[in-house]
């Protein structure tokens, strides 16, 4: 995949845009979507029937809810429209900054991400990890990882 490509599913974070479970064209909302069609509209009534011999089909409703969500691709990354986790200023900020990736910018590492604790040590190490192997290369160690580690 070459860099303009890559630009399309990595955040500046490093982190996949592309294999987000709300990411449209992405592979959740992809299964999501078949998963809903292989279901049926009319699901739910079979669910009912089907609680009397499996509890698990009890709460169908919320499931579909879920499913339906998972289905409609209501993302485009945040280097589109802008992401699931509205308080990440790295999307607007790398835009400011004139910067594809936060290791692009003369300030890297700083304050001004607004990731939680949690994520901002993978901030970090993806970032460092494209300005020293650079950006395709790290494509290529993170491409089938895990969104959600």
């Amino acid at each position: 995949m070459d860099y303009a490509e890559i630009l399309k599913v990595l955040a500046p974070c490093g982190l996949s845009c592309g294999t987000c479970l709300a990411f449209d064209g992405g592979p959740v909302q992809r299964h999501a979507a078949g998963l809903r069609a292989a279901l049926g509209d009319n699901f739910g009534f079979w669910a009912e029937r089907f609680a009397a011999m499996n509890p698990v089909f009890e709460d169908y409703g919320p499931f579909r809810e879920k499913l339906e969500f998972l289905a409609s691709g209501s993302c485009t990354g945040c280097r589109g429209a802008g992401g699931l986790f509205t308080a990440c200023k790295v999307g607007p900020c790398s835009r400011e900054m004139g910067a594809d990736f936060c290791f692009q910018c003369a300030e890297f590492p700083c304050d001004r991400h607004g990731l939680p604790e949690s994520i901002e040590p993978r901030w970090r190490r993806n970032n460092e990890i494209m300005r020293e192997k650079g950006v395709e290369a790290f494509w290529e160690l993170a491409r089938d990882r895990p969104r959600y580690p």
